[in-house]
């Protein structure tokens, strides 16, 4: 998953049963290319992260910023959107196939990004907010 940590708008993540350091990298890429590039990127250490793939794409891109093993408290709108994602769409749907994931996953961020409001984005919706937002 990646979210913003400011307007909380899920924006991509892959479903995938196994993720590359290349895959990712495009997955950025098309994030970058329609919203920019953030200043950083703060993600945990998993392989797909902590490459040189990586490490040479983010380069003039983003900075890195790592969360350090055990800590996921320092990700914490990340792993609040995970502990959501799991409790809402992930725990109650059986999946029959990748592309059955991939479509109820799908619908589930929709949902998030545009009928869910945030209380500490003023009750606006993730995408609401993002479309009035003066910090882009």
């Amino acid at each position: 998953s990646i979210v913003d940590e400011h307007t909380r708008e899920c924006l991509g993540g892959l479903v995938e049963r196994s993720i590359t350091a290349d895959r990712l990298i495009d997955e950025l890429d098309r994030i970058g290319l329609d919203r920019g590039y953030p200043a950083a990127l703060r993600c945990d250490n998993g392989p797909e992260f902590a490459c040189a793939a990586m490490a040479d794409w983010a380069g003039e891109r983003v900075g890195l910023a790592f969360i350090p093993p055990g800590q996921p408290w320092r990700n914490g709108y990340i792993e609040s959107f995970n502990g959501r994602l799991r409790d809402e769409c992930l725990n109650i749907n059986s999946f029959w196939s990748l592309t059955q994931a991939r479509v109820v996953i799908s619908d589930w961020k929709d949902e998030y990004n545009h009928r869910r409001r945030h209380s500490a984005l003023g009750y606006s919706t993730p995408a609401g907010y993002a479309a009035i937002c003066i910090h882009r």
